[in-house]
């Protein structure tokens, strides 16, 4: 007789149960990366460009919305140390030495932030999509530039494809007399900020012990003082003390939804790599993406010519191309890297044994013998 805990249904039926949680579980992870994410751009879209607000201060908005996260912050890392059963979070503290070494990523964190609401403001939710959709091609040439890493050539096809649907795009969207000139050099310069902000994050990420709440709640508290004199220049306190609904808590609610949703979307997008992958939370990136498009479709009720989808699915096909010749490498990678190690461990196998290590060829001839 099996033991209850050694009977083989009894296991099979706990690692399906295991199985159907994990997937539960990513499902779940996945689900509520798409709530969040579409959630804060439609949010962002209506603070920066609604005919019901008209706050002519975009970088106003943002400084805001880094305010609360780095608010949530100190919040979540108090009731870490108080409550460390039900709150995970690491301890911050401000160190003058750390806001000092991640102050280079903070400035490009700013541009990303900054250009990606002006995006946002100056464009469509349905056009957002394209309108950024050039931070894989600069994410190219700045490897190749800064870090000497080369691209092989089905990935840089893919890039071309990616850049003929944005110009495709664009031209669509200037047929339907909805284009802002404007809104595309925004976007192009939030993907370019994108770009850098991820290469420039690997760098600065060991200073922080790797922990990305850190990482965050420095940057958060950089950016906030830097939107300060950005704000004086581009004269937006005068903008917000003139504003009528100041003293609104209704604008005040969305303001605070906004940066929960701004420190969500860190949260929820490492959550999402670490339940799946990279390239998943990429793929997964790309889709929401596209439904992001046909939901601002519907609610604003645009109507978009069959070119303007075309355009947009060529962007679609371009990143899922370029994400898949990724994964293909990666794991190409990962399986000659395996060889390697164990022909590593054959070589001091024989050394220890006495023999010499046979060439390639002689293994070759080994094996057929």
């Amino acid at each position: 007789m099996w033991p209850n805990s050694q009977a083989p249904g009894r296991r099979v039926g706990f690692k399906m149960e295991s199985l159907v949680s994990k997937y539960i579980k990513i499902a779940t992870v996945v689900a509520a990366y798409w709530v969040i994410s579409i959630s804060m751009v439609f949010v962002n879209k209506y603070l920066l460009s609604s005919e019901d607000l008209k706050l002519n201060a975009p970088l106003f908005v943002t400084w805001f919305q880094c305010l609360v996260t780095v608010i949530l912050c100190v919040i979540l890392s108090v009731g870490g140390q108080f409550f460390p059963g039900y709150v995970s979070f690491p301890e911050v503290k401000i160190e003058g030495k750390l806001l000092r070494a991640t102050l280079p990523l903070s400035v490009i964190f700013v541009c990303m932030i900054t250009f990606n609401n002006l995006c946002l403001k100056f464009i469509g939710v349905a056009f957002y999509f394209v309108g950024r959709s050039l931070t894989t091609v600069f994410n190219v040439v700045f490897t190749y530039l800064m870090l000497q890493q080369t691209t092989s050539g089905k990935a840089l096809a893919c890039c071309g494809i990616i850049i003929a649907g944005f110009f495709m795009g664009v031209d669509q969207e200037g047929a339907s007399g909805t284009l802002s000139i404007l809104g595309v050099v925004y976007g192009v310069l939030a993907s370019a900020s994108v770009a850098l902000n991820a290469i420039y994050t690997k760098k600065v990420l060991p200073l922080v012990d790797n922990n990305v709440w850190r990482l965050t709640f420095y940057n958060n508290i950089n950016a906030s003082i830097l939107f300060i004199p950005l704000m004086l220049i581009f004269g937006e306190f005068g903008e917000v003390v003139g504003f009528p609904l100041l003293g609104s808590l209704s604008f005040w609610n969305w303001m605070i939804v906004s940066g929960i949703f701004g420190f969500a979307i860190g949260y929820i997008t490492g959550l999402q790599i670490q339940v799946t992958s990279p390239l998943t939370h990429n793929i997964s990136g790309t889709a929401k993406a596209c439904a992001q498009t046909v939901l601002a479709c519907i609610y604003f009720q645009e109507v978009k010519t069959s070119l303007w989808w075309v355009s947009n699915m060529v962007v679609l096909l371009g990143s899922a191309g370029y994400t898949e010749v990724k994964r293909r490498e990666m794991k190409q990678q990962h399986t000659e890297s395996v060889a390697a190690a164990l022909r590593q461990e054959e070589i001091v196998d024989q050394l220890e044994g006495g023999k010499l290590p046979l060439l390639a060829e002689e293994r070759k001839d080994a094996e057929k013998q």
